[in-house]
């Protein structure tokens, strides 16, 4: 490959060459399967290495992991990101770490070539809890501003001047810049995909049942979610929660500035 690496067929392949073994898939059953499947990372793990989970999942299966990594004389990691392909890509990602601070030492070097917010969190699981709480407060976040953009721009005001305005105020956010900014000019190729922010949405919900803690705003977040899979949106950005509420609405955020495009032109 043109930047040195090697490419290998197997978990099993990589962890008989690495020392750290770094995992990033889109759900729980994945991460499963790459660790402990018949051709997985555990089949040949050797004592001393050690296993990163970058995915965003469960915390319960989480630490059922770490378990048996750790039985097998390995570390583990659960270190999952936010910033989205944008900090992927810019070497910017935020990095939710759990598990012991001597092996989070010895790691982190290599996060710091990822991501610029680097934190231990706590223990084995509690970086996955971390990524849930980014979750539900970017779902409710978008909600937040495709509701205000919505109510904007059906009143007549142009969005983008709106958005433009609320930037400068207690209002301003990463997503209602970038998210927002989305709405208005009806970009929604991912980006972060509605079926993945759901997925992340129901590891909320679950987890909330079981420690009994009530989470209605993001279960509403969840339903517009579902709305815009019935329309077909399960591969849309995640800002394309806007269009369930513009369905109700009967209007588009980016309507009113289009209207002004027209007439000038």
């Amino acid at each position: 490959m043109e930047a040195g690496g090697t490419a290998c067929r197997s978990g099993r392949e990589i962890a008989e060459r690495a020392d750290v073994v770094i995992t990033m898939v889109p759900d729980t059953p994945d991460v499963e399967h790459v660790l402990f499947g018949s051709d997985g990372v555990t089949k040949v793990l050797s004592p001393g290495k050690t296993v990163v989970d970058m995915s965003s999942i469960s915390p319960v299966a989480t630490k059922d992991f770490a378990r048996r990594i750790n039985e097998q004389g390995c570390d583990y990691l659960d270190a999952p990101v936010s910033g989205g392909d944008v900090g992927a890509k810019a070497a910017s990602l935020s990095i939710m770490v759990g598990g012991s601070q001597e092996t989070f030492d010895r790691v982190k070097p290599l996060f710091d070539l990822m991501g610029k917010n680097v934190t231990l969190v706590g223990r084995n699981g509690d970086g996955q809890t971390t990524k849930v709480a980014n979750q539900i407060i970017v779902a409710l976040t978008i909600e937040a501003v495709a509701e205000g953009l919505l109510f904007a721009s059906k009143a007549g005001a142009d969005p983008m001047k709106v958005r433009q305005a609320l930037m400068g105020g207690l209002a301003t956010s990463r997503i209602l810049e970038v998210h927002g900014e989305r709405m208005i000019r009806r970009t929604f190729d991912p980006g972060f995909r509605i079926e993945l922010h759901q997925k992340d949405l129901s590891l909320a919900l679950t987890s909330a049942r079981q420690i009994g803690v009530s989470l209605p705003n993001t279960a509403t977040a969840q339903e517009l979610f579902n709305d815009c899979r019935a329309h077909g949106g399960s591969a849309w950005d995640h800002s394309a929660m806007v269009r369930a509420l513009e369905i109700m609405a009967n209007h588009e955020v980016g309507s009113s500035t289009e209207r002004e495009v027209v007439s000038r032109s």
